[in-house]
C-alpha cells in the first residue's frame, strides 16, 4: 500500500469534489447523498460540516467569498460558510432522473459542472459551463454530452486542454479549448480503459477501475482515481500511466492537490451502496486520505462574480 495518511476518519457515504482554499488553509469537500459539504483544518483535524437540502454534486471557491455549488436541482452561491445557498440558475435536466455531479471553476472563473443519468441506461448526461464574469447573468450553457456519467473535468497547465470523462464508458476524453471565448473542438479519446469483466465482483483480480474524478499537475500530468478498482494513476499529457498508488478504499473519488507548496495528494472515496465484505475488508472507505507527490499540482480555479 502506498503511503497514504488518513486525514479525515468520520468517513462520507461518498465523498467527492475535494478543493485545498489557499487563504482558510482548509481542505473542502462534498458527501452527496449525505447532502452535507465539510471542510477540515487539516492542522487541527477539527472537521465542519454544512447540511444543504438537496445533493451537492461539487463546489468551487469564490473570489468575492463562500462558495459555488451545484444541487440536483440547479447551481446556487453561498456568500459564507453555513449561509442557505442563493439560487443563480435552474437545472435543464429532470431531476427526478439527474443531477448534477463532478465540476470546478476554469482558468478564467467560469463554473462547469456535468450531470448524472441515474438509471444509467443510456447516455443523457451533460456538461454545462455558467459565466457570472462582469455582472452577466448566469445562464447554463451546454459544452458537450453523450456521456452516463460526467467526471474528470481538468485543464491543462497552460488552459490549452480540456478533459472530461464518462465513468460508465470507461473513457476520458479531452478537447483543445480557447479560454478566451470558451470554446471546445478537436474532441478526442485521451485514455480509454478495459470494461469490467461480465460476473465481476468487489475483491476478485481482473479489473482496474474506471475512471471517476481527476486533478492535474504543473507538468500537465493527469491524475485520476479509479472507482472500483483502487488506486489512483497518474497519467501523462500522452496518457501514459507514469504512477500507480494503491489505496486503501476501493472506491476513490477524486483527488486534489493542497497545502502551502500544492505537494500533499488529497483523495476522497466512497462506502455508499459498497457490499458489506468490501466494507469489512477496507473498514476506511468514505475517508479522505493523503500522500506526498514530488510534483505540485494546480491551485484549486476560483468563480468570478
Amino acid at each position: 500500500m502506498s503511503h497514504w495518511q488518513t486525514v479525515v476518519t468520520q468517513p462520507s457515504a461518498l465523498g467527492e469534489s475535494p478543493f485545498w482554499h489557499p487563504q482558510e488553509q482548509m481542505l473542502y469537500w462534498v458527501d452527496i447523498p449525505g447532502r452535507h459539504i465539510h471542510r477540515c483544518n487539516v492542522f487541527m483535524g477539527t472537521v465542519e460540516s454544512w447540511p444543504v437540502h438537496a445533493e451537492p454534486g461539487c463546489i468551487a471557491p469564490a473570489i468575492g467569498g463562500g462558495l459555488v455549488m451545484a444541487l440536483r436541482d440547479g447551481i446556487y452561491r453561498a456568500r459564507s460558510w453555513g449561509q442557505i445557498p442563493e439560487k443563480l440558475v435552474d437545472a435543464s435536466h429532470d431531476t427526478a432522473t439527474t443531477r448534477f455531479n463532478d465540476g470546478k471553476c476554469d482558468p478564467v472563473g467560469r463554473f462547469w459542472a456535468g450531470t448524472m443519468y441515474e438509471p444509467r441506461d443510456k447516455a443523457a448526461a451533460q456538461l454545462f459551463s455558467m459565466d457570472g464574469r462582469n455582472g452577466r447573468a448566469p445562464a447554463l450553457e451546454l459544452k458537450a454530452g453523450d456521456a452516463t456519467i460526467a467526471n474528470g473535468l481538468a485543464w491543462s497547465p497552460d488552459a490549452g486542454t480540456l478533459y472530461w470523462t464518462d465513468t460508465t464508458a470507461h473513457v476520458i476524453r479531452a478537447w483543445d479549448w480557447d479560454a478566451a471565448g470558451n470554446r471546445m473542438h478537436r474532441g478526442r479519446v485521451f485514455k480509454q480503459f478495459p470494461p469490467k469483466p461480465a460476473g465481476w465482483q468487489p475483491g476478485q483480480a481482473g479489473y482496474g477501475g474506471r475512471p471517476d474524478g481527476a486533478a492535474v499537475d504543473v507538468q500537465g500530468n493527469y491524475y485520476v482515481a479509479m472507482f472500483e478498482g483502487g488506486r489512483v494513476l497518474k497519467l501523462s499529457p500522452a496518457g501514459e500511466v507514469l504512477a500507480d498508488w494503491a489505496v486503501p478504499a476501493l472506491c476513490p473519488t477524486m483527488p486534489c492537490f493542497g497545502g502551502d507548496d500544492l505537494q500533499t495528494l488529497y483523495l476522497t472515496t466512497a462506502r455508499h451502496g459498497r457490499p458489506a465484505a468490501e466494507l469489512e475488508a477496507m473498514p476506511q472507505s468514505g475517508c479522505v486520505f493523503a500522500l506526498r507527490v514530488d510534483v505540485p499540482g494546480l491551485p484549486v480555479n476560483f468563480f468570478a462574480d
